[in-house]
């Protein structure tokens, strides 16, 4: 019999996969998998801290065949970081739970609880490229910065649980009007570019904070970033941008610069802070590169 470490978050989506954790050991059992849940979060306010330590050892000494991740990208982040700091070669199934889910997006995972396990029962494995942000921290989706990135980790958890992306794009609305351009300086393996910018975009794929197909051409298994500069602009041209993203016009708006590349050096104002998979993470300056396949996912 095989065995499967299950890693889910209760507080990710809507909160309700307790009560869907029998159907989920019972999905697995039924095709001679002996599944071990792992309950992330604690509420003593350290959220996921202590699980390194644990997660570690126990996929060393229990020896399983593959983890499977139940949350929102936040946790999956966490999980991946884990991972790839520790050099275990443990392959990833993803069952997206929280509320924008871009990296279960890119891998065509529907939302749907079980169809979601039987990609991961069908056994096709698919080795994807991860982004590292200052040899530090690994990242699947995204590392954004600028006009509404904060969007994602301020917005009130409930407005989220029941609007799920909505509320990003509702609070992202209100902020609009107080926006404001910063210089920055790419650097990427073939230029050098300085440009008054509203936000900067590092993508691994086509999704990111819930919005569909931003970069067509994307593919997160060539080894490349894809980079969007959403360069200064009127709030008339910013809001009609806005809009064509969201009902999935492409971007070729004169306003839009776009690269790609292995690896890129971004400088600006001291104090910008980053989202990186939906999260806060560190400030500029950043050093991003990409590593290709490097890790192995469940997949179509």
């Amino acid at each position: 019999m095989r065995k499967a470490l299950f890693i889910y978050n209760p507080l990710s989506g809507d909160h309700k996969l307790a009560n869907k954790l029998d159907h989920v050991i019972k999905r697995f059992q039924s095709r001679n998998i002996l599944l071990h849940p792992y309950r992330l979060y604690n509420e003593s306010g350290d959220g996921f801290r202590g699980f390194e330590d644990n997660f570690v050892e126990i996929i060393r000494n229990e020896k399983y065949d593959f983890t499977v991740v139940c949350g929102g990208d936040g946790t999956l982040n966490y999980v991946v970081n884990v991972i790839l700091r520790n050099n275990l070669d443990i392959p990833v199934g993803v069952i997206p739970s929280g509320t924008c889910n871009d990296f279960a997006r890119c891998l065509g995972i529907p939302s749907t609880l079980d169809k979601g396990l039987d990609i991961i029962l069908s056994g096709n494995i698919l080795e994807v490229d991860v982004g590292l942000l200052n040899e530090e921290q690994y990242f699947l989706s995204s590392c954004a910065g600028g006009l509404f990135v904060d969007v994602s980790y301020s917005t009130n958890n409930d407005l989220k649980k029941n609007f799920g992306p909505f509320a990003y794009y509702l609070k992202a609305l209100s902020e609009m009007a107080s926006i404001k351009p910063f210089r920055i300086k790419l650097q990427t393996d073939s230029e050098i570019v300085e440009e008054d910018v509203l936000l900067f975009l590092v993508l691994n794929g086509k999704h990111v904070a819930g919005l569909t197909n931003l970069i067509k051409h994307a593919d997160f298994t060539d080894g490349l970033m894809d980079i969007v500069l959403i360069k200064s602009c009127s709030h008339i041209d910013l809001a009609s941008m806005f809009f064509n993203v969201l009902s999935k016009a492409p971007l070729n708006n004169k306003q839009v610069a776009t690269f790609m590349t292995k690896t890129c050096s971004i400088e600006g104002p001291e104090g910008l802070f980053l989202s990186v998979d939906g999260e806060k993470s560190t400030d500029l300056p950043i050093n991003v590169r990409f590593i290709n396949r490097a890790l192995k996912v469940f997949s179509k």
